[in-house]
């Protein structure tokens, strides 16, 4: 028999009591399982979306993005409130973007950061108003700069000194005012992957805190850019409010020094709040995070005897990433033997690293349940894979599921409503899925899904009367 050190199992996966149970902190608000064990989400049939929509999908639950936008917003208010100042939350668009997620966060309040040009579109074709757009990004384009102007959008994050010559060269052009923020390196090293970590001093992102009072100089002397004050991030998929305070307090530092040449009235502390994608999970409250954070920036600013400025923050995956669930399809099942005894059931579903790219970019984990029926059998050591050409292509690294999952079973995975269709590709020429939104027990279509005639209609090579009919 394996010891714990020796077997292909992490600590943190425990074999549980109940293989067919949903773990709250991973999955919507609304899902359940119905009298025949299947899977619900908003009162609906996993079994009846992936007979209506096929597989993969992506489902997700309209009222758990609206009650985590509304959720951030209040509790930020409510620490800025409490501490003389104003707070502005930003939904993150990068997690992922469309126009309904759009809409849906803009009713409950927020604002909304992109990165692209391409976002920005989508923002503005929501009906999205520029002025609460912020626009972010290492390489903005000179066409995406005059483009943002252009539309009136409320801030750009300007992130190297090319661009602020270009923003110069544009406002003077076009006779306009923006108003920027400058992003700074805090120096901080969150406890996150090496990839998903922005403050650290070695990477493409924003200033140094040494070279930030130069670019702020530098856009003061230009008529045309406002300078609105300073924003930071950290990293992403953060627990815990410690590298946050310790970022604000460092930043702070630069605020203050910056208040001896003029006014910075605002303070963008970024976000990069975590999300539970395993049980173990443990992600800290939003409450917790918006009144630590802020008593930490007034704390800050009752220590250097200076304002407290408006603050501002960004969350996305916390906002989106649990309200999403994929359906997969099981094709076939492996049993590979380990040693001592052990065995691992590879189950291989009709989608993979083209709608997730997380596991293969990062390492990321997520869990899984059998979402047509409930399971019968014991717990087995699994590992969900796509059908790629990639040993790497990995769903769902560790679980247990039921030893009875067979083909033609449905596997849902739980928080995958970020980074999932924003990183989605047509890799091994596979279309992208449809992303479907549920709320009161209907289910619409957000994004449309992709057919091989969709992929070959980008090949040049071949006549488009002929991609059509394939």
């Amino acid at each position: 028999m394996l010891s714990p050190a020796d077997s292909p199992a992490p600590e943190w996966l425990v074999v549980p009591d109940d293989v067919n149970d949903l773990a709250t902190a991973v999955w919507p608000a609304s899902a359940a399982r119905d009298g025949d064990g299947v899977l619900t989400l908003a009162g609906i049939p996993a079994t009846s979306l992936a007979q209506t929509y096929g597989t993969p999908l992506l489902v997700i639950d309209e009222d758990q993005v609206r009650d985590r936008a509304r959720a951030f917003r209040s509790a930020f208010d409510r620490a800025a409130g409490e501490n003389g100042t104003t707070a502005q939350v930003y939904y993150a668009g990068k997690a992922f973007l469309c126009t309904s997620v759009a809409r849906w966060v803009v009713d409950e309040g927020l604002c909304i950061d992109v990165c692209t040009g391409g976002e920005l579109e989508v923002a503005l074709a929501a009906g999205v108003a520029p002025a609460s757009l912020g626009f972010h990004g290492n390489n903005k384009s000179v066409a995406e700069l005059e483009r943002a102007v252009e539309v009136g959008i409320g801030t750009i994050i300007v992130d190297s000194a090319i661009e602020i010559e270009r923003l110069a060269a544009i406002v003077a052009r076009t006779d306009s005012v923006q108003r920027v923020l400058v992003r700074v390196i805090s120096g901080v090293h969150a406890e996150t992957h090496e990839f998903l970590a922005t403050a650290h001093e070695d990477q493409k992102f924003g200033f140094p805190l040494a070279e930030a009072e130069e670019a702020v100089a530098r856009i003061r002397e230009i008529d045309g850019l406002d300078f609105a004050g300073l924003h930071c991030h950290i990293g992403s998929q953060i627990f815990g409010v410690a590298g946050f305070r310790e970022s604000a307090s460092r930043v702070l530092e630069l605020h203050a020094s910056l208040l001896e040449g003029g006014p910075v009235p605002s303070l963008n502390l970024g976000g990069g709040f975590g999300i539970a994608y395993t049980r173990v999970d443990d992600p800290t409250p939003i409450e917790t995070l918006a009144a630590e954070i802020v008593s930490a920036v007034a704390e800050g600013c009752a220590a250097r005897g200076i304002p407290m400025p408006a603050l501002s923050f960004e969350p996305g995956r916390a906002i989106v990433g649990a309200a999403g669930v994929t359906l997969y399809e099981v094709g076939t099942t492996k049993d590979v033997e380990l040693g001592s005894g052990m065995v691992r059931r590879y189950l291989s579903v009709d989608g993979g690293m083209s709608d997730n790219a997380r596991p293969a970019l990062y390492g990321a984990q997520f869990s899984a349940r059998l979402a047509s029926r409930s399971g019968i059998g014991a717990p087995q050591l699994s590992r969900v894979v796509g059908k790629h050409c990639e040993s790497g292509d990995i769903v769902v690294e560790h679980e247990y599921l039921p030893d009875d999952v067979a083909p033609g079973d449905l596997l849902a995975v739980p928080s995958t409503g970020a980074y999932c269709a924003s990183l989605a590709s047509n890799y091994n020429h596979v279309p992208r899925p449809p992303i479907v939104a549920v709320r009161d027990g209907r289910s619409t279509v957000i994004v449309r899904g992709e057919s091989i005639a969709d992929i070959l209609s980008r090949d040049a090579g071949i006549p488009s009367a002929d991609a059509e009919r394939l």
